[in-house]
């Protein structure tokens, strides 16, 4: 059904005006209310419980996102508070997480019901909608939220201290304790013009992410250990990346928040296995040098890779040269693409990209450049540190480090034949 045949309907039920009703109705769908609870609102708006009585009680693990309206008992495990714009609009929503003995959700409140950590509510009226895939609670005007005296139980932490490790996209609310690794300054087309911001990289011992600071905060500054507060997650290019905004505190640290420095080492098969990492480090055979590498041309405009001097998305363009190498690397458990960017690409080839174009005007051939890049890395073991992201074309490694592998061969192949070894007899154990 329409918008307008559920507003003709309820008018209809209700006996009022239809375009009353139907301002209304998509009023609160443009606000994500799903559709059932904004009828069972404007029933009771207009004074008709025909809607069934009050929301179903629902422990937090049997919502789903087909139901319109719930009443939730749980424990508040983040608050977050961030602004948004909406339809030209400036919101203040508050958002994070809830649960009981049975699971958690994430919720987002539209009103300030000033919910802490820690406090244990009763949602009566929270609205159901889908968010990545999963139910998230609505607080809104139609919802009652009342709080326990007695705390629930439940099995996860209270608070949103979490080590860049523990972070997953759609985190909110979550206190940090970084070290900023390293930290510029962009000026973005915003959504009000050219708006100053700044990125970089965080650190602690579980690891590094990219972060985005939308209001720029003192303290942030390259090698500053600070306590991030109200700080949300998102996926970027793959990975987590940490956002800070205007409601976001930042408090220097006294101690030197350590690590970052090395990233974790994976097999192949692992590293894939988490669905993407921002640092990592693989070790396999480079088994093949792919098509597109060696010197290439990109767009002026946007930096694609151009083929006979068109663009995918600015027609026939005049290409810049760059160097490149897309590398197949595989260590037994599984296979990725190592990216190489230019200067990457030099070390192994030993000259830039001038050296580059005089060699392709010599052979009078551009894949003169790939062939000598594959004589030399093909067939032979590489440490690969970087970006790794996953695709519907694959697992791609955005490469920082790339250089031999650096650990003893006769040791490596011990390591392999014991992992053989303890395989074989589990086989048999079964």
């Amino acid at each position: 059904m329409t918008l307008d045949d559920h507003a003709e309907e309820l008018a209809s039920a209700l006996g009022v005006d239809k375009e009353e009703v139907k301002a209304d109705l998509q009023n609160l769908v443009e606000y994500s209310v799903p559709m059932e609870e904004a009828k069972n609102s404007l029933r009771r708006k207009y004074g008709d419980d025909t809607d069934g009585g009050a929301p179903a009680s629902k422990a937090i693990a049997d919502v789903s996102t087909g139901d319109g309206s719930v009443t939730v008992r749980g424990r508040v495990l983040t608050v977050g508070k961030r602004s948004i714009r909406y339809q030209g609009d400036e919101l203040v929503i508050f958002e994070g997480e809830l649960a009981d003995e049975s699971g958690k959700i994430s919720y987002t409140a539209w009103e300030d019901f000033e919910l802490a950590p820690g406090d244990t509510i009763e949602a009566h009226g929270a609205g159901v909608r889908e968010w990545e895939g999963n139910p998230e609670l609505n607080l809104g005007s139609e919802t009652t939220v009342a709080f326990a005296d007695d705390h629930l139980d439940v099995p996860y932490e209270i608070g949103g201290e979490s080590t860049l490790a523990e972070l997953v996209p759609g985190d909110r609310g979550r206190t940090l304790a970084v070290r900023v690794a390293e930290v510029e300054e962009k000026v973005i087309d915003g959504r009000d013009g050219e708006t100053e911001i700044l990125s970089g990289v965080v650190a602690d011992e579980s690891g590094r992410l990219p972060f985005t600071d939308w209001n720029p905060h003192e303290g942030i500054d390259e090698g500053a250990s600070v306590r991030i507060e109200n700080a949300y997650v998102r996926e970027f290019r793959g990975v987590p990346s940490v956002n800070v905004a205007e409601f976001s505190t930042i408090e220097p640290l006294d101690e030197t928040i350590e690590g970052g420095e090395n990233a974790p080492r994976m097999s192949v098969h692992e590293a894939i296995a988490t669905g993407g990492l921002f640092d990592v480090t693989i070790t396999g055979s480079l088994l093949a040098v792919r098509d597109g590498s060696g010197l290439i041309q990109r767009c002026p405009e946007c930096g694609r890779v151009i083929q006979r001097g068109e663009c995918r998305a600015h027609g026939d363009v005049d290409g810049e040269d760059d160097l490149r190498v897309k590398a197949i690397v595989d260590d037994g458990t599984a296979s990725l693409t190592a990216v190489l960017d230019a200067d990457l690409t030099e070390e192994v080839y030993g000259g830039d990209v001038e050296d580059a174009r005089e060699a392709a005007r010599d052979a009078m051939d551009q894949e003169v450049v790939a062939d000598e890049i594959r004589e030399s890395i093909v067939g032979h073991e590489f440490r690969v540190r970087g970006t790794l992201s996953i695709d519907d074309y694959g697992a791609n490694l955005e490469a920082t480090e790339f250089a031999p592998r650096d650990d003893d061969p006769a040791e490596h192949a011990r390591t392999l034949l014991a992992e053989v070894d303890e395989a074989g007899g589990a086989e048999v154990a079964e």
